[in-house]
């Protein structure tokens, strides 16, 4: 159970990501033999916002590239299933570029992401995985041979950085505890912390609801516990600030109308003005203030 609603989370909070960067689909086929590639990304010529904020996911999203996340570290079996799908997608890539008259070279094929909560000495070495040389790439993430244009991050070694807590968050145990305090605690106008809490937090919805959770799905639930409470506590001061506005409106429409006997066009414009003051001077007005007067005073145009 936990490895299915994580492949969920984990596809729809790399989607949630990646969006203003380019391109992204999720659970893409490929032929011959129909296989699916987890998160199929490419950039856009102009994203809406710079890969930089995403750290060290915005850095492997620089181009066209497949992630593969795992809950438990991949068995090689799995590993080379990866593979396959991606030279299955770079075969399809490379035939559509026939068609068009165009081509592809080394550099433009995608790379594969292969994104493991832990990754053993025997996994790395089995696959030639090294760590990058030039020092471009942070601990962590483990290059297969160049032509093979794939990589295996070992989550729960990656520094504990601003620049990792996006991939962090799909790790285990303490590692993904400290990525999960650490989106709770962003600041409220970062530009993905409303959303990441709202993906999270229905994972550990969905996983609460869950029938027969095992110790794997309990460690899960304890590790996203507060960011779910944050996120339940923003949602309903949200829902109570909503209702507060609501309320006000309808207060100042009731006024409106035993004043002005109806509601024209010309007023209702001029409402959403008429909220920004405070309850008690927006009272006075009302009462005190021609219907004139307060289409001046709030910037609407009248008969």
């Amino acid at each position: 159970m936990t490895r299915q609603l994580h492949d969920q989370f984990a596809k729809q909070y790399l989607q949630e990501l990646l969006a203003p960067l380019g391109q992204v689909e999720t659970s893409l086929d490929v032929s011959p033999e129909v296989r699916q590639v987890d998160v199929w990304f490419v950039p856009a010529t102009s994203p809406s916002i710079q890969p930089q904020v995403l750290g060290l996911l915005g850095q492997m999203a620089s181009s066209a590239c497949s992630f593969e996340p795992f809950r438990n570290q991949p068995n090689p079996v799995e590993v080379r299933n990866c593979l396959l799908k991606l030279y299955s997608l770079h075969g399809e890539l490379l035939r559509k570029a026939r068609r068009e008259n165009n081509s592809l070279s080394e550099a433009e094929l995608p790379v594969l992401w292969i994104l493991s909560p832990t990754c053993s000495t025997s996994l790395l070495n089995g696959f030639g995985a090294k760590l990058d040389s030039s020092g471009n790439w942070v601990e962590g993430v483990y290059f297969l041979p160049e032509y093979q244009k794939a990589a295996l991050v070992a989550i729960n070694q990656l520094p504990t950085t601003g620049a990792t807590l996006w991939l962090r968050i799909l790790g285990r145990g303490e590692t993904q505890k400290q990525a999960a305090r650490e989106i709770e605690m962003l600041p409220n106008n970062h530009p993905f912390r409303r959303n990441i809490l709202e993906i999270v937090g229905r994972w550990y919805v969905n996983l609460q609801i869950s029938q027969n959770l095992n110790d794997e799905d309990r460690e899960v639930l304890m590790n996203l516990s507060a960011a779910y409470l944050k996120w339940r506590e923003d949602t309903l001061q949200e829902g109570r600030q909503e209702g507060r506005q609501e309320a006000q409106r309808e207060m100042v429409e009731n006024l409106l109308q035993i004043r002005f006997g109806s509601l024209d066009e010309a007023l209702v414009g001029v409402i959403p003005s008429m909220l920004k003051l405070p309850s008690q001077e927006l009272t006075r007005l009302l009462l005190t203030l021609s219907r004139e007067e307060l289409l001046e005073r709030f910037g609407g145009e009248f008969n």
